[in-house]
């Protein structure tokens, strides 16, 4: 165990200790936490809906009379979706060329305009819409087609095609988007902040206020990566017949998103958490831009699927980023409430004991570092095998619980603090089987903590 120990912190640690501090990666996880307050209040919006709209259509049924009375309120939250969680990738967008610049030392504000300004030119500025002419006879249809009207009949319809330019889809703003933003916005300030180190920018007198002097330096670098993005788009039309966007959702963001629903993708990423963790490394900061920039489009995707169908059957994923903390970080990270639970029933140690004691009322919300570095876990080898399977385990089972569709996908983002229960109840849109699962994982996690606990206990007698 010692050899073994020794060999992880020698060779491994000082590789996730510089992906850690990378900026890059930093920078991905600092814009996905900044846009939080966005992704939450979007769905504080559907689960008010649910509870509001949803659970009463299908006790009740449609028109009755407490949905009827809860309309104004179910308005409200429809706009608070149109205004969150639909324009989250130009969020994102900004929030990623801020923090990067600023990681750079360079003005971040500008970067956060101008990766904006960068995604949305990478967008398709022209939506076609199909109308229905319902009261025009299918046999008129080339009689509409001699006047120039751009008419065909389909299903015993006749169907109008109307272009509109400037138009911006939820497709390219909303989590759909999430990826183009992330690849743009990292690409383009980055030249932005090249550009800048090597000072070619406009010059103001030192007389000219700061601001005004910062807005006129970042002019060149700004123009010359917006254009980059303008000149690759147009490319990408003229010799693949599809923008930017839809070239990334194609050919990146569908193979990985469908890599990350396989069970032991989940599996391998809560089991590496632990790994981190036992080093006294913060697992999840570290695999944060991994598991944000893959799973939160997941449970947006989820969140958006529910506000257009109405129902959670059928949702395009399985796992999403809430369903970690929801199924195996109860108490934190190793599931860390179940061994709390352990040490009252079954440790006679006095120091294990006081330190589960101050634990605890932070351990029901999600809080743990004063057990990992108090027991301490960290580098202990008493707790190594629970601490590594136990988050695995409970992943394996929620997994199973939502692939067999039993409970829903996690799909309403909740706040991490929530306790026990609570977060997968309201993350499943008010699941009580879901909150069960979250319950059954964490008789499982005591489960496994005990014995080791017992073992703690016999191993000071020894000393």
């Amino acid at each position: 165990m010692h050899g073994f120990l020794d060999w992880m912190q020698e060779h491994f640690m000082p590789v996730a200790a510089k992906i850690g501090n990378q900026k890059h990666l930093v920078a991905i996880r600092d814009g996905f936490i900044a846009i939080m307050p966005i992704t939450m209040v979007g769905s504080i919006s559907v689960l008010l809906n649910v509870f509001v709209r949803d659970l009463p259509n299908s006790w009740w049924g449609d028109g009755n009379s407490f949905t009827a009375m809860m309309d104004p309120l179910i308005k409200v939250n429809g706009s608070v979706y149109f205004g969150s969680i639909t324009i989250l990738a130009l969020a994102f967008a900004f929030s990623l060329g801020y923090h990067l610049a600023k990681a750079y030392d360079v003005n971040p504000i500008a970067g956060g305009v101008i990766a904006f300004s960068a995604v949305v030119t990478c967008m398709n500025q022209s939506a076609v819409f199909d109308l229905v002419l319902e009261q025009v006879d299918p046999s008129n249809v080339s009689a509409l087609q001699a006047l120039g009207v751009d008419a065909i009949a389909k299903e015993d319809t006749v169907r109008l095609a109307v272009t509109q330019w400037g138009y911006l889809g939820s497709a390219y703003t909303g989590a759909t988007g999430l990826f183009t933003a992330l690849i743009v916005g990292l690409v383009s300030s980055m030249i932005y902040i090249k550009l800048m180190q090597a000072n070619i920018t406009i010059k103001m007198p030192e007389n000219v206020p700061p601001a005004v002097s910062h807005s006129f330096a970042a002019i060149i670098p700004g123009c010359i990566a917006i254009y980059v993005f303008a000149i690759i788009t147009q490319c990408c039309v003229a010799w693949g017949g599809m923008y930017p966007n839809e070239l990334i959702q194609k050919w990146l963001q569908a193979p990985l998103m469908g890599l990350s629903q396989n069970m032991f993708s989940a599996i391998l990423v809560s089991f590496l958490v632990q790994v981190l963790w036992f080093f006294g490394l913060h697992g999840s900061n570290i695999l944060d831009p991994f598991v944000l920039g893959v799973y939160t489009p997941a449970l947006l995707e989820d969140l958006a699927y529910f506000e257009q169908h109405r129902t959670t059957q059928g949702m395009p994923y399985i796992w999403t980023q809430g369903s970690f903390p929801a199924y195996s970080q109860m108490g934190g990270a190793g599931v860390t409430l179940g061994l709390l639970i352990a040490i009252f029933v079954f440790s006679k140690r006095k120091d294990v004991r006081e330190v589960a004691k101050l634990s605890a009322p932070m351990g029901l919300f999600n809080i743990n570092e004063p057990v990992i570095f108090g027991l301490p876990i960290v580098l202990n080898p008493i707790y190594f095998i629970p601490w590594l399977i136990v988050p695995p385990i409970c992943t394996l089972v929620a997994y199973l619980f939502t692939a067999s569709g039993m409970i829903p996908p996690v799909y309403v983002q909740v706040p991490w603090v929530m306790p026990v229960g609570i977060y997968a109840f309201l993350g499943t849109g008010g699941n009580l089987l879901a909150g069960l699962v979250s319950l059954l994982n964490l008789g499982l996690s005591f489960l496994i903590w005990a014995p080791f606990v017992i073992l703690a206990n016999r191993m000071k007698e020894v000393d």
